[in-house]
Order: structure tokens, then sequence, then C-alpha cells
């Protein structure tokens, strides 16, 4: 189903997922201590800017910012991320906005009985009351559920690639670049029909299950570098909800192509840090910028 595949696109919804746990990360069998995620770089005669697939949340363990990526990293004069993170007192009002309902409504009164029951058993089996979630929207519910087995299972989120690049840029006093902010990553979800999220709930509700092993197989795509792989993992099931793929990855991926080409305009090194999904794929960043007849090499290392 696609809302796994989403989950991983979307950076502040997903951010407290991991990607595998230890038993998992030895089964695909990949060396965590040299991992080496892909790199692409797009330049003329002053810019250069570099994209880099992430992803939000990783085990400490997972070796990934050195050789071409640290390279890259301390050539850059600015870091961009999706969003950069917002202040705390943004946070409350944007969420009771955008991811709660107004007095009166409730997941109880949106789902179907049927669904009501399969989302209240998923959530007992997590240890969460269905009526804890009572006053989310569907989105937030499903993001929740997704995020509740995983951080269970010990993932931090500051060892996600975006948390260690800030925090080196921090230590440079790099200038950092949000692309997007909390209230309009937010929105992309709140904005979707409720037909629309319903679904997405449910697809989640049914893909619990086999949560794990998806990212444990995704962790070990990107840390091999192996974008079909990771374009196939993150594509199966899109045509089934065309509706979040187009707002979710389509719309952005080219609003970003374009920000990158205007960035093109003026000299200086970039590096572009957002979620690997967008960097894979055939409405990928590469393909936008193609498009716009800027080229995207791939750095082998």
């Amino acid at each position: 189903m696609a809302f796994k595949k989403l989950l991983k696109l979307f950076a502040p919804a997903a951010a407290l997922l991991g990607f595998g746990s230890p038993a998992l990360a030895e089964e695909v069998g990949f060396d965590r201590g040299d991992a080496d995620p892909a790199l692409w770089v797009v330049s003329d005669d002053d810019t250069k800017i570099y994209l880099f697939g992430t992803m939000h949340a990783l085990k400490p363990d997972l070796v990934w910012f050195d050789d071409a990526v640290a390279g890259a990293f301390a050539e850059s004069d600015e870091l961009v991320l999706e969003m950069l993170e917002p202040d705390e007192m943004e946070i409350a009002p944007v969420l009771r906005r955008e991811a709660m309902y107004a007095t009166g409504g409730g997941l109880s009164k949106t789902l179907t009985p049927e669904q009501y029951g399969r989302f209240s058993a998923a959530a007992t089996g997590l240890g969460i009351p269905p009526q804890a979630l009572e006053q989310l929207k569907p989105w937030f519910a499903g993001v929740t559920l997704a995020t509740a087995p995983l951080a269970r299972l010990g993932y931090l989120p500051d060892s996600g690639a975006e948390q260690i690049l800030q925090n080196a840029a921090a230590e440079r006093g790099m200038t950092q670049i949000g692309l997007e902010t909390f209230a309009q990553q937010m929105g992309f979800f709140s904005g979707l029909s409720e037909e629309d999220q319903v679904a997405f709930l449910m697809s989640g509700v049914d893909d619990l299950p086999d949560m794990a092993q998806t990212f444990a197989e995704m962790e070990q795509a990107w840390a091999t570098g192996d974008t079909a792989a990771a374009a196939r993992l993150l594509n199966e099931g899109m045509d089934e909800t065309p509706v979040l793929y187009d707002v979710l990855l389509a719309k952005r991926n080219a609003a970003w192509a374009e920000w990158i080409g205007e960035r093109m305009t003026q000299p200086g090194t970039v590096f572009i840090a957002v979620g690997a999904g967008h960097l894979a794929g055939d409405d990928s960043v590469q393909v936008r910028l193609a498009e716009k007849g800027l080229t995207a090499t791939r750095i082998e290392y």
C-alpha cells in the first residue's frame, strides 16, 4: 500500500520514524559502518548545488556522514532542508488548526463502524486507547499509529540525517534555509479531502504489520545508494492514491526544481538535503531539473 511509502516522503510527519531494527539490519546484510547514500551535483561556472537524499530517523551505528558526503558538505556555504525546525510557540496552534477536529468532530463520527473497528483494534494493539486519538483528523491519526511501534523500537530522530547536518551546520555558523514552513507541510495533509485522509489512515492500519520490514529494506536501499530499489519501494502502490502522490511528491518536487533553477543564477555552493523519496522515480527532482535543462550528475564514491 502507499501509506508506508508516503510516510518516508514527508519529513515533519515522519520525523519520529525509524528504519529497521538491529535484527532486521543484520538480515538485509549491509555494512552499517560504511554506508554510502546517493549524492548528486548540479553545477555551472560559478554555482554548485549538491543534492542529498535523507532518512529522517536513523540508528546511531549507521556511518554515512563521511567520504563524498562530508566533503560536499564541507565545501558548501548553505544548507537547504525541506523545513527548518519551527519555533515551539508555532507548533501547538498549527497542530490545533491542521491536525485536530473542532468541537463536535471526531474519528468515531468520521469513520464507518467497520473502519472504526479496524482502527480501534490497531490502536489497542499498540497500547494506545482509541479514545486518546478521537480528536485527531484521520491523516494525523494515521501518522500517530505509524510512529508508535517504530519509536518503541528505539530509533532516534536525533540520529536522522537532517539533525546531524543541522548540528554540523550550526557548529560552522553555516546559513540554513527551509524550502517550506511547518504550517505549509501540515497543510499538505490537512488540505486533503476527508475521503483521502480516511484512505490514508486505513491504508496505514492495514500496513502496520509489515512496517518494520519495509523500513529495513528502505534503509538498505538508502545506505547502499541503490536508487532503483528506493524508487521501487517508494512507488509501489502509488497508483492507488494518486491525489496523495501528487500533493506530497510530484508538486513539491516541481517546486523545489524551480527553486534550484533560480538559485543557479547566483554564485556559491549549496548542500540540499531532502527526503530520499524525492530523489528517486519518474517524478524526482532530477527529472524536473532535466526538464529545465539542468543536469544532476551522480557522484560515484
